[in-house]
């Protein structure tokens, strides 16, 4: 585990250069799974008026146990909260970023019907939560041009944070929320398919995962369009899947 704890500098530094009082944040999991959804965690604080939040580690540095222990704790500590999912169906239809786009939206869309943020700090070195394409004087000019199912992403600021979950409270808090609910799901899904050791692997490539999908095929939780079993020899291509543990 990190010997030091993510802080509220970042969140602090984003509200005073924007003259923002609420921050969104957010952070994925699942991103390079076999199986399953994409999920994102997304909470909204005041980081002006939050305390800290002892034991709130980036959520692959803690243990099952302690995620669920903290996930009551970070849902009361934040202003609103939300966890979005795009399915393996999703994903192989739209591609990763745009499905990652989609989770986020939705996990940002359920946070904000309590609490709307005025900025997001976003884990990672790339955007992908902002909307692709930006509402214009058109849109409400024209009846039924940008209607809200046409937005695919957020319209407010967005700013990465290379391991942002490491460094700033609200991301590793968010990150917590989306990694129990993703587990949660899977560990449903393994009642349905045990064959596959969700459980234990929660849908990334292991090798026993590997050999349960070559014993008994995909099944409706893989994304089909990903590198699911071993290459044969002398294969070069590159794989559109990367599986790792968890």
């Amino acid at each position: 585990m990190s010997s030091v704890p993510p802080t509220l500098q970042h969140e602090l530094a984003l509200a005073a250069a924007g003259g923002h009082r609420f921050i969104g944040a957010a952070d994925e999991v699942g991103r390079g799974s076999l199986a399953g959804p994409v999920s994102v965690g997304y909470v909204v604080i005041d980081p002006a008026a939050v305390p800290e939040l002892p034991g709130v580690r980036d959520s692959k540095l803690l243990s099952d146990a302690v995620r669920h222990e903290l996930v009551p704790v970070i849902k009361s500590w934040a202003a609103a909260w939300g966890v979005g999912h795009a399915s393996a169906a999703e994903i192989d239809a739209l591609g990763l970023v745009p499905a990652l786009r989609l989770a986020g939206y939705r996990a940002a869309t359920a946070a904000h019907r309590v609490q709307q943020a005025d900025a997001v700090l976003l884990d990672g070195n790339l955007d992908w939560l902002s909307a692709t394409v930006q509402p214009t004087l058109l849109d409400s000019l024209v009846p039924g041009f940008g209607e809200p199912e046409d937005i695919d992403g957020l319209l407010i600021p967005v700013r990465t944070l290379i391991k942002g979950d490491l460094l700033a409270l609200s991301i590793a808090a968010a990150s917590v929320l989306a990694k129990v609910e993703r587990d949660d799901l899977m560990d449903g899904y393994d009642r349905d398919y045990p064959a596959y050791g969700w459980i234990q692997n929660k849908g990334y490539g292991t090798t026993a995962h590997r050999a349960g999908i070559l014993a008994h095929g995909a099944s409706e939780y893989h994304r089909k369009t990903w590198q699911l079993t071993p290459k044969s020899p002398g294969t070069t291509s590159k794989a559109k899947g990367e599986g790792r543990t968890p």
